[in-house]
């Protein structure tokens, strides 16, 4: 059965690449416009890891990360990784609101790929 990541990102041509990337991975793809679509899909998808924008409309990727951490039991141990832009001035906030990892834009593929194979074996 292939594992299911689900990629949030405000952005329509940075979704679709991702997309396209992590479909020639092998993956299937969840996705998810802003933080309250997140929590809304990751509730009906259970992905097995979810990319998750920090700078969003509407709700912001630290607050729905939060929000899917604390509101679902069986999504509380789900990896989810912050995509940033804005350098590492966000990884602390991330962290505490309960991301595993935290990778910058632009998105280094050479290092998303192995990095997705590890919290996926």
């Amino acid at each position: 059965m292939k594992k299911t990541i689900m990629i949030v990102e405000d952005y329509d041509d940075i979704r679709t690449m991702m997309k396209v990337m992590i479909e020639l991975y092998g993956y299937d793809v969840v996705l998810a416009r802003d933080g309250s679509e997140a929590v809304a899909n990751a509730k009906q998808f259970h992905p097995d890891i979810i990319l998750m924008d920090l700078s969003m409309p509407n709700m912001d990727g630290l607050t729905a990360t939060k929000l899917i951490r604390e509101t679902d039991e069986l999504l509380a141990h789900v990896p989810i990784v912050a995509i940033t832009g804005h350098g590492k001035s966000h990884a602390k906030q991330a962290y505490e609101s309960g991301c595993d990892k935290v990778l910058e834009k632009p998105i280094n593929f050479n290092v998303l790929k192995p990095m997705l194979q590890s919290f996926l074996k």
